[in-house]
């Protein structure tokens, strides 16, 4: 069974919570399917707007996804979350994200 089997079935059994949603947008990202890692991302930033590696890792699969200036968006909410809670590294990786998406933006 797969990390991404048994996720899904905490899930259906109602174990619904932050760290199930990341760890199912993960899943999902690793795979490609971006539409399922948004959702379930989203998902867990409802449970708790200050996590930022979700955040972080929202704005990547938006990004992948092309959504660019969704993405820039997202960074921008993840630095802050990150920055509120401490988490400066989170803060760091995000800026430069957001600074490359600043550039691919530009040169459109």
């Amino acid at each position: 069974m797969s990390a991404l089997d048994t996720f899904e079935k905490m899930l259906a059994a109602g174990k619904d919570n932050a760290l199930l949603r990341y760890s199912l947008g993960n899943e999902y990202n690793k795979l490609g399917r971006l539409d399922a890692a948004r959702e379930h991302l989203q998902a867990a930033l409802v449970f708790d707007p200050r996590y930022s590696a979700a955040w972080k890792l929202l704005g990547k699969a938006q990004s992948d996804a092309g959504m660019l200036k969704e993405a820039r968006e997202t960074f921008r909410q993840g630095i802050a979350a990150a920055e509120a809670k401490g988490d400066i590294q989170a803060a760091k990786e995000m800026t430069v994200f957001a600074k490359r998406i600043d550039k691919q933006l530009a040169a459109e």
